[in-house]
């Protein structure tokens, strides 16, 4: 029981890394070495990265959003495992827990498919470019959040 709750953990723990990474790194596409733009700013490399914030952009500000509350889900939802870890009785089941990381990976789903549905809005046509390792990033740790959310619901606490 001992292996399966630190792995459940350890899955956890990836998923709460894989969004805080996606959700804070440069790279949701790039359109060569000297150009790159996320979430939060677009930068240029001349000697040295220029970034510029974004003007307001109601997509993009959903995209922001949906990745924020996907971080605070997770991060929620970690906690209260461990709070029901030591309260909750016995053959009781981490429903909250699971709920909380379900919705951790319906948020970064909404997230990532916003942004590649509305991503030609602010890369122009003359940039011929490829999603970053961010933005992939985000999609990987989608199913992986959905898994753990089904592991939370299945899982019942044992002695």
């Amino acid at each position: 029981m001992i292996v399966l709750l630190a792995g459940i953990v350890v899955l956890h723990l990836a998923v709460l890394v894989l969004l805080l990474i996606s959700t804070v790194v440069n790279s949701w596409w790039y359109f060569n070495d000297s150009h790159s733009i996320d979430i939060w700013q677009n930068c240029t490399w001349n000697d040295f990265w220029n970034c510029e914030s974004y003007t307001t952009n109601e997509w993009l500000q959903a995209v922001q959003a949906m990745m924020i509350l996907s971080i605070i889900f997770s991060f929620l939802s970690v906690i209260l495992f461990f709070c029901q870890l030591f309260t909750l009785q016995k053959g009781g089941r981490f429903y909250i827990t699971g709920i909380f990381q379900l919705l951790a990976g319906i948020c970064v789903m909404c997230g990532a498919a916003i942004y590649t549905v509305q991503y030609p809005h602010i890369h122009s046509e003359q940039y011929a470019g490829s999603y970053g390792f961010a933005y992939i990033l985000a999609w990987i740790a989608f199913p992986l959040a959905l898994c753990s959310g089904i592991i939370y619901v299945i899982l019942r606490k044992r002695e």
